[in-house]
């Protein structure tokens, strides 16, 4: 989650376990980029990186080796999305960019609620006619659009409704708004390793979304974010809507894999060379949460006795993203 729910999680508290790890994996404080739920788009070239930083909009940085990070270089004082110039006020979470034809889309969190925003270029700056949220009932937050291969758009999200419960949706061929009565809920948190804290408030959350031959992988991410045991799991189904069934050997990135806290809510990207790659989110360090400093790890399918994939990552890939000192010291 992206901030304090307090409120919901008031029977829990979670504390960090400064004995966890001997040696968790340093990072150069002064260059490393600290957004929270981030995504990596790659387009003509660059990789362009968003992610969760504060109540002004969306910073963008930029890359052309996923290793020098520029300096924030959207083109409203480098926001790709500046608050004022589409929906909301405060909270802007969450964002995933994609592209069709030639237009890019945002598809972001602001004030609970999941909007849409569109632009020429994936720096920015996103905007919308029309300030709205998209349809749908109660508090809605964490978008992921996924387009099927027989064209039709779906928005994975997630509500808050007795937990952070993930729901897909149908959504307009142009994305202006969703298809209401075709939401249908995904999945929640159920077993141990989703709800360590043992808490009436189950998270699930930060959806993505892969189909893999005639699979659908529903990646997510479980626990509170506080929680150092925050981690991602994935389900499959034979359907994009579900119903989903939980990998058993989930989770497949936590605390334990990579030897630091509070790993999760991301987003899969393909890089240049074609190698699958999940960007996410940790916690500051083993001994404090915030501000969560962003993170890759490369990831693959592969391929079981029985023909079916599995998702797997190399843990000894994972590395903390630095913006280049060289370009920063320019500024």
């Amino acid at each position: 989650m992206k901030y304090l729910f307090a409120f919901f999680l008031s029977t829990s508290v979670f504390f960090i376990d400064q004995q966890a790890f001997a040696n968790p994996y340093k990072k150069a404080l002064n260059d490393t980029i600290y957004l929270a739920d981030p995504t990596i788009f790659l387009d003509k070239g660059v990789y362009y990186l968003y992610g969760t930083s504060g109540n002004e909009g969306f910073l963008v940085y930029a890359s052309s080796d996923l290793k020098n990070w520029t300096k924030p270089t959207g083109k409203n004082k480098g926001f790709a999305l500046k608050k004022g110039d589409a929906f909301g006020n405060k909270g802007f979470w969450a964002p995933q960019v994609f592209k069709r034809g030639k237009n890019y889309f945002m598809a972001y969190t602001a004030d609970e609620q999941i909007a849409i925003a569109h632009s020429r270029s994936p720096t920015g700056p996103f905007v919308q006619e029309e300030l709205k949220a998209i349809s749908g009932t109660g508090k809605q937050i964490d978008p992921f659009v996924f387009t099927d291969t027989d064209g039709k758009n779906y928005l994975y999200h997630v509500k808050l409704d007795h937990g952070n419960r993930i729901f897909v949706t149908q959504l307009k061929a142009d994305f202006s708004d969703v298809i209401p009565e075709t939401t249908k809920f995904c999945l929640s948190g159920t077993t141990p390793w989703e709800n360590t804290a043992k808490t009436d408030w189950p998270v699930t959350e930060g959806p993505t979304v892969i189909k893999k031959e005639n699979l659908y992988y529903l990646f997510y991410s479980a626990n509170d974010f506080r929680n150092p045991d925050y981690a991602v799991g994935y389900a499959t189904s034979s359907s994009a809507t579900g119903p989903w069934i939980k990998y058993q050997g989930n989770p497949i990135i936590s605390k334990k894999l990579l030897k630091i806290n509070g790993t999760g809510h991301g987003d899969f990207f393909m890089d240049k060379n074609g190698a699958l790659q999940y960007v996410f989110h940790t916690h500051y360090s083993n001994y404090k949460v915030s501000p969560r400093a962003t993170a890759i790890v490369k990831a693959a399918f592969v391929k079981g006795k029985n023909g079916s994939y599995r998702m797997e990552v190399e843990p000894e890939s994972f590395r903390f993203l630095m913006q280049s000192a060289a370009k920063k010291n320019k500024d």
